[in-house]
């Protein structure tokens, strides 16, 4: 998740920080626990999921057995999505024992805390369950992520529009910050690539865009067949009623940042949104993840994708350290072997593997469409054939 994805907006709280750890109360060093660091905007609604399903995977290792007999212990802080609190958590979980961290929640956290986890003579690997921004790729060595760029969104959508819908004229907006302009570079380059033609390309600012003279020009000239809005939900909602009310009602479509656009009810209806998750995902890896969340909060909602792309770190930590130990130089050096020299990681997300610079090289993107109040999934950047 980009940094325009926040939905909170805290002052720095460095001091305030929480710690959780899964049946202890101390983080001395012990031959019979491994530590896993957790990290993100606990306080926030995006970030509360990850910090439930980091507990329900290190409840589910340890009743199965832990890590090679040792029981999983997770030390949790929340950044409360500051920058400068970021830092300081990651000076604490470097100095710490953890063999390795997963975190942070949103791009701006991620990349302020990268230079602390790569740093020094004993940097710590830190895996990102959802930090999307293209500036976190080649971040350091120690900087891994589970989840595809901002950039993969806009290619998605792009084929998804040519191949799938067979529209050949459209229109977009886009939030003018590193996530809208990713998402904007990459869909218009694809999609003229296919063959299509845009007749507008616009950007906004603020959350209450005014986009009005835009949506005017649309509706004065030949309707497009589709809009596309790079931006987030909150934004996304505002666009589909001004949109709506000038008789704009082709399909919209906008990339993970319009996550939770289906809670707008009927206005939503017909939206097409990509994600590298939904919990809709028919594979009985993720049906049995989203079952357990359900059975373990049951007043919590479906799990979002950095819960998903939390549980699958915490579960692929578990199978690199057993095989590689505690040690972080280790853990990195397995880390970075994860689809190359050893077998990719089979998540509830998608397959995982790294590539040099330690992103996901193959993890599909997932179109989804709303649909009388939820998200039905309805086909993959795979099943496209976009890369």
């Amino acid at each position: 998740m980009a940094l325009s994805r926040r939905l909170m907006r805290n002052a720095p709280r460095a001091g305030m920080v929480i710690l959780a750890a899964i049946g202890v109360t101390s983080c001395r060093p012990s031959a019979n626990v491994v530590r896993i660091g957790v990290t993100g905007s606990f306080s926030d609604p995006i970030g509360l999921p990850m910090k439930q399903a980091a507990e329900l995977a290190a409840e589910e290792i340890n009743a199965d057995g832990g890590i090679n007999g040792r029981r999983l212990e997770l030390v949790m802080r929340d950044d409360y999505a500051d920058p400068d609190s970021a830092v300081f958590i990651a000076g604490d979980l470097y100095d710490s024992d953890v063999s390795a961290v997963v975190g942070h929640l949103f791009s701006g956290e991620t990349l302020a805390a990268a230079p602390v986890y790569n740093g020094g003579n004993k940097p710590v690997a830190a895996i990102s369950p959802s930090s999307s921004s293209p500036e976190l790729t080649g971040a350091g060595d120690y900087t891994f992520r589970v989840c595809p760029s901002d950039l993969a969104h806009g290619a998605a959508l792009a084929h998804w529009v040519r191949d799938r819908l067979h529209l050949t004229r459209g229109a977009l907006l886009y939030l003018n910050d590193e996530y809208g302009r990713g998402i904007r570079q990459t869909f218009v380059e694809e999609y003229l690539k296919l063959g299509g033609a845009l007749e507008a390309i616009d950007p906004y600012i603020g959350d209450r865009p005014e986009v009005g003279p835009y949506l005017d020009r649309l509706a004065r000239g030949e309707h497009p067949e589709f809009l596309v809005v790079a931006g987030n939900h909150g934004e996304g909602e505002e666009i589909l009623r001004q949109a709506r009310k000038r008789g704009l009602n082709m399909p919209v479509l906008g990339g993970d940042g319009l996550e939770g656009i289906q809670e707008a009810g009927a206005l939503a209806e017909g939206v097409y949104l990509s994600s590298p998750y939904f919990p809709a995902i028919p594979t009985s890896l993720n049906q049995r993840f989203v079952e357990a969340f359900r059975k373990k909060y049951p007043g919590a909602g479906a799990p979002n994708q950095p819960a998903a792309g939390t549980y699958d770190a915490i579960y692929l930590l578990r199978e690199v350290i057993a095989r590689a130990g505690t040690d972080r130089e280790s853990v990195r050096r397995a880390l970075a072997g994860v689809g190359s020299s050893t077998p990719s990681f089979e998540g509830v997300s998608g397959t995982i593997g790294f590539d040099a610079s330690g992103d996901v090289a193959t993890q599909n993107v997932y179109i989804g469409l709303v649909r009388r109040g939820v998200v039905e999934v309805q086909g993959s950047q795979e099943s496209m054939g976009a890369r």
